[in-house]
C-alpha cells in the first residue's frame, strides 16, 4: 500500500517559475507557458567577478533543466582550451550535478538547487581560468557518453 502522503511530486513549470521570480540570488525575467520555463537572470560568484548572464530552460516532460551561461562567450574567456564540465562549449552549457544519481529531480525547487550550483560552478570556472585545473568536482565523461546522454535526454 502506497502512502499516499508521503509522495513527492514534481513541481510544475508555473511553480518553478514562481521560485525563480520572487528570489533574491536570480532576479531576471523570464517566461512560462505550456510546461516550458525560461528563466534569465545575471550572477556574480564573488564581489571580485564578472558578472554573467545565465539561462535556464526547463520542460516539464523533459524533467532536467538546461543552464547556459549567455553572456560572456566562456570559449574565449579561456583563450583556446576547451571549457570543462560543460556538454556544450558555445554556448556553454553547464554541467551541474551527477543525472540519474538523485542529486536532483522534478520535485526539487530549481531556485533551491540549480541556481546556487550554477553560482558555484562559475566560482571554479574562475578559478580554473587562473590555475588551469578544474577544482569543481564531478565526472568528466567522455564525448560518446556525453552524446549518448544527450540522446536519452531527448537532445541532439
Amino acid at each position: 500500500m502506497t502512502d499516499f502522503w508521503n509522495r513527492t511530486r514534481k513541481l510544475t513549470a508555473a511553480q518553478q517559475y514562481f521560485g525563480l521570480a520572487n528570489s533574491l540570488i536570480c532576479r531576471g525575467h523570464g517566461k512560462v507557458h505550456q510546461g516550458n520555463v525560461v528563466w534569465e537572470f545575471e550572477a556574480r560568484p564573488t564581489l571580485l567577478s564578472r558578472t554573467y548572464r545565465v539561462r535556464i530552460r526547463y520542460q516539464e516532460r523533459k524533467g532536467s533543466p538546461l543552464v547556459y551561461v549567455v553572456d560572456p562567450d566562456l570559449s574565449g574567456l579561456a583563450k583556446g582550451r576547451r571549457v570543462p564540465h560543460v556538454y556544450e562549449q558555445k554556448p556553454a552549457r553547464l554541467c551541474l550535478y551527477l543525472p540519474r544519481t538523485g542529486q536532483w529531480s522534478p520535485d526539487l525547487r530549481i531556485v533551491d538547487t540549480i541556481v546556487p550550483w550554477t553560482y558555484l560552478w562559475l566560482f571554479y570556472f574562475e578559478e580554473w581560468l587562473v590555475s588551469d585545473e578544474w577544482k569543481g568536482g564531478g565526472e568528466h565523461p567522455s564525448p560518446e557518453e556525453k552524446l549518448a546522454c544527450a540522446e536519452r535526454n531527448g537532445f541532439e
